[in-house]
């Protein structure tokens, strides 16, 4: 049986932008080098917010406000499953550091189909660019 596990993205925006990230080298080729939204697991006992301010903190080194839910994705890759909670957010402070990812641009909603994203965030692009 597939692995499952719930995360939670961020869909920051910085006036008519929204930050979009590049993944580096990883085990699984097909998301390798993809580019997705911001975010990851959530642990036990956080909420979804929590989870997603902790998260951006530790991969980026900003401060986010949480302000609301946009799209909660199924999506099942090869390897595992997720539930991926994609969260509008605003971002605090915008002096990113990349510790996870190898690549960012903050693009307007209308370019954001010109990046090769990760599978199971297309459909939050798709909802983004409505």
């Amino acid at each position: 049986m597939k692995k499952h596990h719930e995360v939670v993205a961020a869909i920051i925006q910085r006036g008519e932008e929204i930050l979009c990230l590049q993944r580096g080298a990883s085990k699984y080729e097909y998301i390798a080098y993809k580019w997705e939204f911001p975010g990851g697991k959530v642990e036990s006992g956080e909420t979804q917010a929590q989870a997603l301010i902790r998260e951006i903190k530790e991969e980026l080194a900003i401060d986010i406000q949480v302000d609301g839910h946009l799209l909660t994705v199924e999506h099942e890759y090869p390897d595992f499953i997720i539930t991926m909670h994609g969260l509008r957010c605003t971002a605090l402070n915008e002096e990113l550091v990349l510790h996870e990812h190898t690549g960012f641009k903050w693009l307007r909603t209308e370019q954001l189909q010109t990046l090769d994203w990760a599978a199971a965030d297309v459909p939050l692009v798709e909802k983004l660019r409505g």
